[in-house]
């Protein structure tokens, strides 16, 4: 019972961890719409790539969030990259396009997590059969 237990809280944190970052998505969406007036167009544009990042993989936590119980210990650690991914990418952009300064490999590092993330989504689903 308590793999059980266990497996609905992670579903739990993936699920409420992607309504999080889809709220943020769209906060940051709207701020840059209404409030980041002063940015120049490049700074804009790359907030728009971020909130576009941070929105599809908003939803693909949630959908880990669905996953989770089926797909494992894979799936939960698809959870943490995409997480950790989501944070280091998107934090490194918007901290780029609102404030001018670069974080090295902060990005990339990111950028790399999430695509992790999507790998092991995939195998998880691939030895759930």
């Amino acid at each position: 019972m308590a793999g059980a237990k266990g497996a609905i809280e992670m579903r739990r944190l993936w699920i409420g961890l992607g309504a999080v970052a889809g709220l943020t998505a769209t906060m940051m969406a709207a701020l840059s719409a209404h409030a980041f007036n002063s940015l120049e167009p490049h700074g804009r544009a790359m907030i728009a790539s971020a909130v576009q990042m941070q929105g599809w993989h908003a939803l693909a936590l949630i959908g880990t969030g669905l996953w989770a119980p089926q797909g494992g210990r894979l799936a939960d650690a698809a959870g943490f990259a995409l997480t950790a991914g989501l944070l280091l990418f998107c934090g490194a952009v918007y901290g780029i396009a609102l404030t001018g300064a670069a974080l090295g490999g902060v990005a990339p590092i990111g950028g790399s997590l999430l695509m992790l993330g999507w790998g092991l989504l995939a195998v998880s689903a691939w030895r759930a059969a």
